[in-house]
C-alpha cells in the first residue's frame, strides 16, 4: 500500500515512515512543506496520504488546503489528517466531500501503533475515522442531542468514530440486533433516513452535528 506523508518535523516524519514501513506500507514520498504537498498527490496518487494540518511556511492550514485540493483533483483520493489539537473546523472541512476515506486523528495517538496502523488501513479501504475527542466536543456542541437517551448518545458516539455495528456491540455488550434499533431511534429522533452504508451514516451524523 503506497503512502504520502506530509509532517514538517523531522523526528516525527522519520517515525511515521518507519512505522508504517515496519507494517509493509511503501512510503513512496515525505513531504516537510504545504507547497510540496498537492504536487506530490497528484504525482504519486498514493493509496492513503496521512497529513499534518500545519505545516510550513505559514504554519496555518497548508497541509488541509493541500489535501483538499487534491481530492477535489482526484476524487475519493483517502486523506488521513493529523492534528496536534482538536479543531472541529478542519474535520467539517474533510467532511464537505462524501467520497468516503477520509480520517482526523490527534497526533498523540500515533503512539498507540497498533490503532493508528488500523485507522491508517481504515482510511486508506475508503472508511471514515474521527478521533473521539473530536467526535465528543462535535457531539456536545447541540442541542439536538437533548433527545436522544444516554445509550442513544453513546451509539452516535461509536458511529462518529466509525465502528460498525458488530464492534459497537462488543464494546457495550449488546447484540447486533440491540445496536441496530438504536441507530434507527437515532436517525428517526434527527430527522435523518438510516442506512447500512458506514461511511455515509458517519458523514451524515458528523455533517449535521457540526452545521
Amino acid at each position: 500500500m503506497r503512502v504520502v506523508i506530509a509532517e514538517d518535523l523531522t523526528l516525527l516524519r522519520d517515525g511515521l515512515t518507519r512505522l508504517l514501513e515496519a507494517f509493509d506500507f511503501e512510503v513512496v514520498d515525505a513531504i516537510d512543506n504545504g507547497p510540496a504537498l498537492l504536487p506530490a498527490l497528484l504525482r504519486h496518487r498514493p493509496d492513503v496520504a496521512v497529513v499534518d494540518v500545519r505545516l510550513p511556511p505559514t504554519q496555518t492550514d497548508e497541509g488541509l488546503k493541500a489535501a483538499i485540493a487534491a481530492r477535489e483533483r482526484i476524487p475519493g483520493l483517502p486523506v488521513l489528517v493529523l492534528s496536534q489539537h482538536v479543531e472541529p473546523l478542519y474535520a467539517r472541512e474533510l467532511l464537505t466531500d462524501q467520497a468516503g476515506g477520509v480520517g482526523y486523528l490527534l497526533k498523540e495517538r500515533v503512539s498507540d501503533v497498533e490503532q493508528f496502523v488500523a485507522t491508517v488501513q481504515q482510511v486508506a479501504a475508503g472508511g471514515t475515522a474521527f478521533d473521539p475527542e473530536v467526535v465528543a466536543q462535535m457531539l456536545a456542541r447541540r442541542e439536538p442531542l437533548a433527545g436522544l437517551t444516554a445509550r442513544e448518545q453513546e451509539v452516535l458516539r461509536h458511529i462518529a468514530e466509525g465502528r460498525s455495528n458488530a464492534a459497537i456491540a462488543a464494546r457495550l455488550f449488546i447484540t447486533e440486533k440491540v445496536v441496530s434499533k438504536h441507530i434507527n431511534s437515532i436517525f428517526a429522533k434527527l430527522g435523518m433516513p438510516p442506512s447500512d452504508d458506514d461511511n455515509r451514516r458517519v458523514m451524515a451524523v458528523l455533517k449535521y452535528l457540526d452545521a
